[in-house]
């Protein structure tokens, strides 16, 4: 069975290179364009794995986090921000948040792979 990948950006150029990226080597990917419409896909949905911007309209990346974290079906999911940002105190707020990981922006298709098969296994 396949895993099933949340990307949520919205940047729809950068969800369709993630969704093409990973749906190619074989996962399920959810697309959601903010914070709010991923904390619904990621509630709805059994996920193994979310990859998340930072800056977005309605909610951001670390709303998103903090929301989706108190939520019981996050209970073992990573998350990974996939964002422009390389701040190291956003890196803290995100971790104390509960992402597991950072991808910097523009990204190589080969390391979010591999990234993603760590995490959420292939």
């Amino acid at each position: 069975m396949s895993k099933t990948i949340l990307t949520i950006d919205d940047s729809a150029s950068i969800r369709q290179m993630v969704s093409l990226t990973l749906s190619s080597a074989g996962y399920t990917v959810l697309q959601a364009s903010d914070g709010e419409e991923g904390l619904a896909q990621a509630t709805a949905h059994r996920v193994d794995a979310v990859l998340t911007d930072l800056n977005m309209p309605r909610m951001n990346g670390i709303e998103f986090i903090r929301q989706y974290r108190a939520h019981p079906s996050s209970a073992g999911v990573p998350i990974v921000f996939l964002t422009t940002e390389s701040d190291d105190e956003l890196k803290r707020q995100a971790k104390e948040a509960g992402a597991t990981g950072w991808i910097v922006k523009p990204f190589e298709q080969e390391k979010l792979l591999a990234v993603v098969k760590k995490m959420a296994g292939s």
